[in-house]
C-alpha cells in the first residue's frame, strides 16, 4: 500500500484510536478501532479519506448526545441517522 504522505510503498492497515470534535462544537469525543493507515518509512498514521467523510457524516446524521465520550467505530456508525444521507455534500 502506498503513502499518502510520503508516496512510497509500506504503508499498511491498522486500527487506532481517535479522537474527534463534534460537528456542533461542544465536545470532542474517543472513536476507537477506527480503520488507519500506518507508515513505518515515515511514521505517519492516519485516516483514509472516505473513513474520514464517512465518520464525519455519520457525526452529521445522528443524536450526538445519545454518545458518551468514547465508542468505537463500529458502534457509531451502527447508530440510527435522523436523515438518509448528508444533503450538503454535492459529490
Amino acid at each position: 500500500m502506498r503513502c499518502e504522505w510520503c508516496g512510497e510503498q509500506g504503508a499498511k492497515e491498522v486500527s487506532s484510536t481517535v479522537y474527534w470534535e463534534l460537528p456542533d462544537g461542544s465536545r470532542a469525543i474517543e472513536i476507537k478501532e477506527t480503520p488507519g493507515v500506518k507508515c513505518d518509512l515515515c511514521g505517519m498514521e492516519y485516516q483514509a479519506e472516505n473513513t474520514i467523510q464517512s465518520l464525519e457524516d455519520q457525526l452529521l446524521l445522528i443524536d450526538t448526545l445519545k454518545i458518551g465520550s468514547s465508542t468505537t467505530f463500529k458502534i457509531l456508525m451502527k447508530q440510527p441517522r435522523l436523515l438518509k444521507r448528508n444533503y450538503f455534500r454535492y459529490d
